[in-house]
């Protein structure tokens, strides 16, 4: 198995879409991509596998693409999937660069070598997070006040247990836009709506918004719709225009005056 993740042109294993957007919050979308490069052979699983949600959140892409459209913000995202490595773990986690996704064993992460590992880290988990980095240091450096939000979909059963919830939000210490945001949604839907629920950071799924979003004093937001609601071109636009919503408005009622952010 080749061990080198082709870094150019159309390879590259993130995009920014709308940067320079002047709107208050700034995308994430760590695992919006299923794609594998050919030389790694599709890391020995079955196609089944490849476009299962083992492989990346599906559907996540679409509402981030369409929540960067209503409410003018740039948007980060890997073009990798996540069985490669994972952009929202710690270069340190067990889970980087999983050998057992769920109930999948990844055949082409087993007994992985060391300097493979560290190849994968450089040529896909790096460059990733100095995108975010450079797009909010610009936003600094211009000194617009920013919210980072990460989006994501979840899978409607894990390990044999049914999730009831719908859509989560996700939060850490800062819940400034969490609370009022939560409160909206169940206002103005009728999806069960979960608070630390699909995951919560305790789970290891908060690396991002830690590292680039209370790490330098904003506030952070992670989304998690389940993905059989969300199965459709249709289905992103209304999840998208729901959460543009809640999102405006939920920053109103969390930093009154201030338009979006802290710090910047």
């Amino acid at each position: 198995m080749a061990s080198v993740l082709p870094a150019d042109g159309g390879d590259a294993p993130v995009a920014v879409e709308n940067p320079g957007g002047t709107g208050p919050f700034v995308l994430v979308c760590d695992h919006a991509s299923n794609r594998m490069p050919p030389v790694y052979g599709g890391l020995g699983l079955t196609d089944a596998d490849r476009v299962a949600h083992i492989a990346w959140d599906p559907g996540a892409l679409g509402v981030s693409l369409e929540l960067s459209r209503l409410l003018d913000a740039p948007l980060i995202h890997s073009t990798l999937s996540r069985l490669l490595v994972d952009c929202n773990r710690d270069p340190s986690a067990v889970d980087l660069i999983p050998e057992i996704s769920e109930l999948t064993v990844i055949p082409g992460n087993r007994n992985l070598a060391a300097d493979e590992r560290a190849r994968r880290i450089a040529q896909a988990h790096t460059p990733f997070h100095a995108a975010i980095d450079a797009v909010l240091d610009e936003r600094q450096r211009l000194g617009r006040p920013t919210v980072l939000v990460s989006v994501h979909t979840f899978t409607p059963v894990y390990k044999g247990v049914h999730r009831d919830c719908e859509i989560g939000l996700i939060s850490g210490k800062d819940r400034r836009l969490a609370d009022p945001a939560l409160a909206l949604l169940k206002e103005r839907s009728n999806w069960q709506v979960g608070d630390n629920d699909p995951y919560s950071p305790a789970d290891g799924v908060y690396y991002t918004l830690t590292r680039h979003g209370e790490d330098r004093g904003l506030v952070p937001l992670m989304i998690e719709i389940r993905n059989d609601r969300v199965k459709t071109p249709e289905a992103e636009i209304s999840w998208a225009t729901l959460l543009a919503g809640v999102m405006t408005d939920a920053l109103k009622l969390a930093l009154p005056g201030k338009a979006g952010g802290v710090n910047a």
